[in-house]
């Protein structure tokens, strides 16, 4: 069922695909299944001032329909023409790209989203490490591979080729990123990329295909889409395009997946996080207090694996929490465009008004909040303490930068409270103990784990969840290997 008024319509529904089927139905509106809006326009609104910078018209249906054409033309005649050593130099000059423009594409993303200018360049400067790794590494991660046969003569190779057009359905929380390690080992391969991003992201979005045409990739190869969701259900159903990945909340995630599935199409799901920060031994607290706040309030703790929950073993809890809570509320919110601001607002009035809510049922479900405090789009960094399994938000993602922290009386407990989550993306593991290192990051259930190191992300290490955070894997030579036809050529 659904309710609302002339401008706003919220669905109560348990299926993220009935919520898109019951919202088709109603006249005038359009399906939805991302959480950004219930309408598909694109726009630049600054979230530190509220200002409406610029606004995009979604594209006509002809208009996709073009788009679709152009990528699939341009992977039958210039991926099959060219060599993985030529598209490799290509990719090489939009990192490249990235670094001589990145004063302009960091200010993009700072009146898009209100990352911090200094965070935002960070970024820039690790995209133009993604494309490199794959210009670098590309002929070798493509390359041949002999299978040795069990019986009979002649010889059998696995040789890696393109599929044709894949979908990149982006967020906005780290927009150029997000993009390269999708578009990056893609390009490499010879598929051709059309690109959804967040309806927040326009500019940068805009920014981002220009960057591709002027490194010299054709027309068609890289092709940015301002599509509503109704028209990326229908893309996704195009027999032309032969896959999609997905960085986004587990409910889009959920949808996508799902229509995608009834249409045969390899997906890749990149989905929320509720990382554990497990903290077991330290002969350095003050060290570990330090990563701890940077692994939770970096991007304002918009990140799918920021550490969120904070497991403490008993005899160090106390002064942990005490450290750590001031140290928190240390960090200082201000203008993201100043480079001295340590963290910027949250990425719409959408995205503050979603963590309010959390934050006040997790109080009045008895959890003790420091800090957390809202003013517009910025939040106070806070550490919410007593959250207990009968309350939301011990197993809700909170995405902004509000930490919990629990108490654990040994390894086993602290184990069994950090696998407590649907979630499986990331984990940060801190221990004196060499060989304790290795057998709890051993029974973690995520896809990462970091032992006694945050911000530790490269672009050779691979990206991706368990559990209800995805499926797949981005970065390194797993990111190549997700969109790919390893064709078996079998000679007798």
């Amino acid at each position: 069922m659904f309710c609302g008024g002339l401008s706003r319509l919220t669905l109560f529904a348990d299926s993220p695909a009935l919520q898109v089927r019951l919202l088709s139905s109603v006249p005038g509106w359009r399906a939805v299944w991302t959480e950004e809006s219930n309408v598909s326009d694109y726009a630049v609104i600054n979230p530190a001032t509220g200002e409406t910078i610029k606004e995009y018209p979604t594209m006509t249906d002809a208009a996709l329909a073009d788009a679709i054409a152009l990528a699939d033309a341009a992977h039958r005649e210039w991926s099959r023409s060219t060599t993985v050593a030529e598209r490799a130099e290509l990719v090489r000059k939009v990192g490249a790209l990235h670094v001589e423009r990145r004063e302009e594409l960091a200010a993009i993303i700072v009146r898009e989203m209100g990352k911090p200018v200094e965070q935002a360049l960070g970024e820039i400067d690790f995209c133009q490490a993604i494309y490199e790794y794959y210009a670098d590494h590309a002929e070798t991660l493509l390359a041949d591979e002999q299978v040795p046969l069990s019986w009979g003569e002649g010889s059998a190779v696995v040789r890696r080729k393109s599929i044709g057009v894949v979908l990149g359905i982006m967020p906005w929380n780290f927009p150029y990123y997000q993009v390269a390690r999708f578009g990056g080992p893609n390009l490499v391969i010879g598929n051709t990329v059309l690109l959804k991003h967040a309806p927040q992201c326009p500019e940068s979005a805009a920014a981002m295909q220009q960057m591709y045409l002027d490194a010299g990739f054709p027309a068609g190869a890289y092709v940015n889409i301002y599509a509503s969701n109704a028209q990326i259900e229908h893309a996704i159903g195009d027999p032309r395009i032969q896959g999609v990945s997905v960085t986004g909340s587990e409910r889009a995630g959920a949808a996508v997946a799902e229509i995608a599935g009834r249409n045969l199409k390899k997906v890749v799901l990149e989905l929320g996080g509720s990382d554990p920060f497990i903290l077991l031994s330290t002969d350095d607290l003050d060290g570990v207090v330090e990563s701890a706040v940077a692994a939770r309030v970096d991007n304002a703790g918009q990140a799918c694996n920021a550490a969120k929950r904070f497991v403490v073993a008993a005899d160090l809890y106390d002064d942990f929490l005490g450290k750590f809570t001031a140290a928190m509320a240390a960090v200082e919110t201000g203008d993201p465009t100043s480079s001295d601001c340590a963290m910027g607002p949250l990425s719409s009035t959408l995205a503050a008004d979603r963590l309010d809510d959390q934050l006040k049922r997790a109080v009045a479900g008895g959890a003790t909040l420091v800090g957390g405090a809202r003013s517009g789009n910025y939040f106070t960094a806070g550490v919410l303490t007593g959250v207990t399994s009968d309350n939301d938000a011990f197993h809700e993602e909170l995405f902004g930068p509000i930490a919990i922290v629990f108490s654990v009386a040994d390894e086993a407990e602290a184990v069994s409270l950090a696998n407590d989550t649907p979630y499986g993306l990331g984990s940060y593991l801190f221990t004196t103990d060499a060989d304790q290192a290795m057998r709890v990051a051993d029974q973690i259930e995520a896809g990462m784990v970091f032992v006694n190191v945050v911000g530790a992300d490269a672009p050779e290490l691979p990206f991706g969840g368990v559990k209800r955070s995805g499926f797949g894997r981005e970065l390194g030579r797993f990111g190549a290997e997700e969109f790919v036809n390893r064709k078996m050529i079998r000679v007798g």
